[in-house]
């Protein structure tokens, strides 16, 4: 049974007649071994027609109508054309080899044309592709690239459907963004976690008394069962932490942290009150907590 080959250029619909494949083999290893030599290649295929698109404007809706898997009118009328005409009542002699399974099927379907899409006829079509422009007398290899890349850009630019009225999408994403950022600070600002060693503190976790022991504590939920004046003191959250932090166990917070309090938060006399605050409070102390 003859083989032909359908191979959608970015520049027309081409016809080849593959009439030499003894020549090379009927494998796919002998067909990829035949590929890059043209004047082997050249002995298996022929151009039977070729079919030039009229304008970028047809070019891009024959390139969707493929990619979709649809046989358009102009397919149609050029394998019509261009294919072995088939006597009523009787089957075709031949069969055409595509690379989209789907659009095999649209042909199938319309036309009554038996279509193959294997890894045979897929290596044959890569060799075309290959050497198309050797087998189009008129058309010249840059031609083709600029038919390829005006094709590539109109139906990449189709695909994404950019809308040039909406612009400003990216910087509505952006605030939006900064929006949600600023709902979920505020919202984990309750739950988040602090890591506080207790080498100083009367730790009685399961651990060896050589190791630093580590515990992750929420800062207003459970900070503030050891020393709940501080929030009425520092409002900031990223301050409280770092207050938080430093201060771990009040009942140690004395005289001589006040500088390195006033360094925190940029306040002598708010530091004074943290310290006075740690004095007169009557909260738990961290080993109770424990």
């Amino acid at each position: 049974m003859a083989l032909y080959l359908l191979f959608e250029a970015a520049s027309g619909y081409a016809l080849f007649h593959a009439y030499g494949i003894d020549e090379i083999g009927q494998s796919v290893d002998a067909v990829r071994a035949s590929v890059l030599d043209l004047q082997r290649f050249g002995k298996a295929v022929k151009l039977a027609g070729f079919s030039p698109f009229s304008s970028a404007v047809n070019a891009l809706n024959q390139c969707n109508a493929i990619s979709e898997g649809i046989m358009t009118d102009e397919l149609r009328n050029f394998l019509e054309l261009n294919l072995p005409k088939v006597k009523e009542g009787k089957k075709a002699k031949y069969s055409l080899g595509v690379m989209e399974p789907k659009v095999g099927s649209h042909i199938s379907e319309a036309t009554g044309i038996p279509c193959q899409s294997n890894e045979f006829v897929q290596e044959l079509l890569q060799g075309v592709w290959l050497h198309f422009n050797r087998f189009i007398d008129q058309l010249k290899e840059s031609d083709l690239e600029k038919a390829q890349l005006g094709l590539g850009h109109s139906y990449s630019r189709a695909k994404v459907k950019f809308n040039v009225n909406r612009v400003d999408n990216m910087v509505i994403q952006a605030i939006f963004l900064l929006d949600t950022l600023d709902k979920d600070i505020n919202s984990f600002y309750l739950r988040v976690s602090l890591e506080v060693s207790y080498k100083c503190c009367q730790c009685t976790c399961q651990r060896s008394p050589n190791s630093s022991c580590l515990h992750i504590y929420s800062v207003m939920e459970w900070y503030s069962w050891h020393f709940p004046e501080l929030v009425k003191i520092v409002n900031d959250n990223y301050l409280y932490a770092k207050i938080a932090k430093f201060v771990v166990n009040k009942s140690d917070l004395a005289e001589k942290d006040i500088p390195a309090l006033a360094d925190l938060v940029g306040d002598e006399d708010k530091a004074k009150e943290i310290v006075e605050a740690a004095k007169a409070s009557m909260a738990r102390i961290f080993h109770q907590l424990i």
